[in-house]
Order: C-alpha cells, then structure tokens, then sequence
C-alpha cells in the first residue's frame, strides 16, 4: 500500500534533503502545497500538489488550500473502524501516514511590532488544524512539526523498515498539542494587548520543562524546572547543577540586587530570606558590610554582587563556605580563584538588573482552595508623597537609610523588621507572628549597633510596644506604612522618645 506524507511548511530548513530521503529510500508520495510544491519540484523531487487531492483551487490568496473534507479525512481515517474504512473506498480518498507542517512566524510578527492586518495574516489556521488531526490520529499518523525532527524520522523509518513507530508518533503528538497550546496563547496574549480587553480568565505560562532536578526542597519531594517567556539569561560557570532551594535562593538575592542596580551593592541570602544587605563606595567594602550584619548565618549562603566580582573579592569569597555566588560577571583572575572551589555555583548573569523587573511578572501559588495568583511586588517609594508625621524631623542621611532599609523589609518575611545605618542592614527580624518579636530579634542582630540607626517595618505598628523597644535600642528614625488605628497613639510615643518617624501610604507584606 502506498505510503503518502503531506507536506506544508513555512520554515523549509532541511525540507530538500528530507523530502528525497522519503522517496527515494521509503518510496512515499509527496503532497504538498503553495511555496512547499515549488520549492520541492525545483528540485527535481517528483510530487503532487494539493489541489490533485481536493478537486479545488486554492482560495482567498492562499488562506484556503488543505481546509477540505478529503484531506481530513485522509489524515483522520481510523481503518480499524468498517464505517470510516468504508467512507474512505466509496470515496476513493487517499489516505496519509505522514503530515509535515510548521507554523507561520507570529512570534517574529509580535518582535517587529507589524501593523495588525500583516499580524493576522500570521495566524496559522490550517498548520495546526492538520497536526491536530495526525496527533489524533497517532495510533496511525505520524505528525512532524519541526525540522529538528526530520534526522530522527528518518532514523526511525530506517530502524522500523519504513514504517513510523507507535512510539515516536504518540511522543511528536504530544509535541503538537504542547506547539498548539503555546502557540494559541501566544496569540490571545498578543491580540487582547493589541485589542486592549481584559483576559483575566484565562492564564497561562507557556512553560516548557528544561529538566528534572535532583529532589525538591528536601529529598523525598519530585521536582523540575520549567523554562518562560520571563525566564532570565544566566550561565553557571562553575560547580554542581542548581538545586531546587539554589534557584529559589538565588532569585530572592537577584530580586534585592534589582532594587540597587546602579550602585555598589552585595546582598546575603540564606533559606531564601535576607541575612546582610549593603551598598558601598566599591564591590568589596559592600560585600564586608553586608557580611557584618550576621556572618554566622552567611555559613552557606546565597551571595549576591550588583558589580563586576574582581581577584581581590574572589579571594574574600573563596575564603568561607558558599552554595552560589551571582554576579554580573567576574574577572578572568576572580573566576580561576573561584573555580578552586569545585562544588561552587557560579553564576553569571547576562540580564542586566536593571531589566531584571521586567522579568517579574507575576506570584503563583497552588493551594488545594485553588491557585491564586498576583502581580509581583514592584511597588516603588515615591519620595516626594513621604509624610512625616513626627515632630522630630530627620535628616537627609536619615531618609537615605531608611529608604536603602525599606527596600530590604520588601523582600523579608513577614512580620518584618530591617535596622540598618550607613546603608548597611545590622540587624533583621522577619518570618515572626508578633512585629514586636521581629523588632527584639533585629535589635539582638544589631547590638550595640542599632544606636542612631533607622528601622523600617514591612507594615504598620498595631501599637506602641514596638516603640517602646525601639528607643530602648536607641533607635532614631522609623518608616512604616502607617495606617493602624494606633497611629496617632504610635505617633505620639515617637515624639515622647524623639524619634523620627516617616509614613509611607504603601505595605509591603510577604508571606
């Protein structure tokens, strides 16, 4: 019985070679359509055109060319079944046991910003009808959607005597519902921007699976990672694959370091919260600062660097026990030094932190009451809408300290407390049930060094306590968002211990 494959494409990569190794060494017949036929009989590949098939001219300038009853019917024909094998004799419809086809280039559509009549026109509609139709039909057609796929067809029909196996056509049809799927996605993502209307109804990520990783956040737990549109361009340089809790840690760390991409800025994480944050007048007095704050719990952490990791810096890192170090790059001399340290995670990130936000989009968290879903924190302080609300007014060192702390209790758990003085966290308490319990264990990080330093609290103070154990660590300014019905109360305790205190209007609570 003669073998058939159905062949329409836009990406003709390989398609000359591919095509020729059909006919001439499994002895299929071609069809094909539009720019496909030509470019295979140019080529002296003896085929046949769609419309030998159909009965029917392409139509509507070639939107319209394989959107037929016998062409469907040739690809969905279950020969198994009397009535459909019936249907297909009376019919004298062919049949096809392969169907090649890729999609049009919405995505380089979307990229270059077309106009939208020239963006519609890349809405494929017969492509992946048809694919749809062989992965149906798997248990008896193939579906090839991608000229990666051609070298290890050809292999399969050499291995199986011309013949597709059931195996690799019920893998390609996966592989068609996944293009579909994300293809369809992108389109409505595309369309409802350009059309301006609300698509809350419907999410998706577009995920693709990478790999599987070793385990999850402990080792009797499954886990992979998936790959987004948002996903980041990074490189390991150096050690072992990222585990699961690494890449958590690790976009934790880059979420700070976004927040200070144009300065000097090092940034420790540890179980995926702050322990150190600093800027500095260069990388390595932030990374001295930063290490400060709480280097017991800086023991096999996640460290972060806002600038180029130098020779000196590497020998200061490599010194003490880390899991992964990110940075934007790293001297040729700083690398060989880190590189000594075999299980070292090095990474080098080749998204700027500057556009790293852009990358945030959205927070997702799967719960057996449903997955709910956020947009991501990027909320920003605007400076000129401060209230201070105090007598005691603080000074312009004061506000830069509390808005460098301010940005570290946006990333710390709640309830949250960040002390910090000379753009340099010395103490933080986070993750507690009482705020008042965050400020005691920030102020025991701090010691003596909360003396004139600033605080700042993810949210506000429900009341005076957390003041009354603030000025007995001689703390001098605090921000918070305000907002409690003690405020005015909470206020007034500040004044009593002349401390400044800032409102913001804005919480920035994380659970």
């Amino acid at each position: 019985m003669t073998k058939r494959a159905l062949i329409s494409v836009y990406n003709k990569d390989k398609l000359v070679e591919f095509a020729t190794e059909l006919t001439q060494k499994y002895d299929y017949e071609i069809i094909a359509t539009g720019s496909t036929y030509d470019l295979l009989t140019e080529n002296g590949i003896k085929i046949k055109e769609i419309s030998e098939i159909t009965g029917k001219r392409q139509l509507i300038n070639g939107k319209v060319k394989t959107l037929y009853p016998d062409v469907f019917a040739g690809i969905l024909a279950d020969m198994n079944n009397d009535v459909e094998k019936q249907d297909i004799e009376k019919g004298n419809i062919k049949l096809f046991d392969m169907v090649v086809v890729n999609f049009y280039p919405f995505e380089e559509a979307v990229t270059k910003q077309v106009e939208e009549t020239e963006l519609t026109n890349t809405i494929d509609i017969g492509g992946p009808s048809m694919l749809r139709a062989a992965a149906k039909n798997n248990r008896r057609v193939l579906a090839v959607s991608s000229p990666n796929q051609y070298n290890e067809v050809l292999a399969d029909l050499k291995e199986h005597n011309g013949e597709s196996s059931l195996k690799l056509r019920r893998e390609y049809a996966l592989k068609v519902f996944e293009q579909t799927i994300d293809f369809d996605t992108k389109v409505l993502k595309e369309l409802s921007n350009r059309f301006e209307e609300d698509t809350d109804n419907y999410f998706s990520l577009n995920m693709k699976k990478t790999k599987n990783l070793r385990y999850g956040e402990n080792p009797h737990q499954d886990a992979s990672i998936y790959y987004t549109n948002n996903t980041i361009d990074y490189e390991i340089l150096n050690g072992k694959e990222l585990s699961y809790n690494n890449i958590l840690d690790a976009a934790a760390c880059t979420n700070i370091l976004s927040e200070f991409y144009d300065v000097c800025g090092c940034v420790i994480i540890k179980h995926n919260t702050p322990c150190g944050a600093a800027l500095g007048k260069d990388i390595e007095e932030a990374w001295a600062k930063a290490l400060d704050c709480d280097p017991l719990s800086a023991f096999g952490g996640i460290v972060g660097f806002t600038q180029v990791v130098n020779e000196n810096l590497a020998k200061q890192l490599a010194s003490i026990f880390l899991e992964v170090i990110i940075a934007p790059d790293y001297t040729m001399k700083a690398l060989e030094l880190l590189k000594t340290k075999k299980n070292l995670r090095v990474i080098k990130l080749n998204t700027s932190l500057e556009e790293y936000k852009n990358h945030l989009t959205s927070d997702i968290r799967v719960t057996p009451f449903g997955t709910i879903i956020q947009t991501a924190d990027k909320g920003e302080l605007d400076v000129e809408k401060f209230k201070v609300v105090t007598k005691v007014k603080p000074t312009q060192e004061m506000i830069e300290d509390m808005i460098f702390a301010w940005k570290i209790a946006k990333h710390a758990k709640s309830n949250a407390i960040v002390i910090a003085k000379d753009f340099k966290t010395v103490g933080i308490g986070q993750g507690q049930t009482s705020r008042v319990d965050a400020f005691e264990i920030a102020l025991n990080k701090a010691c003596d060094g909360s003396k004139d330093a600033v605080a700042a609290s993810d949210g506000f103070f429900p009341a005076i306590d957390n003041i009354h154990v603030a000025a007995q660590g001689r703390i001098a300014a605090i921000i918070q968002p305000g907002g409690s019905i003690k405020d005015e109360e909470v206020i007034k305790t500040a004044d009593k211990y002349n401390i400044a205190m800032i409102t913001t209007g804005m919480r920035h609570f994380k659970h």
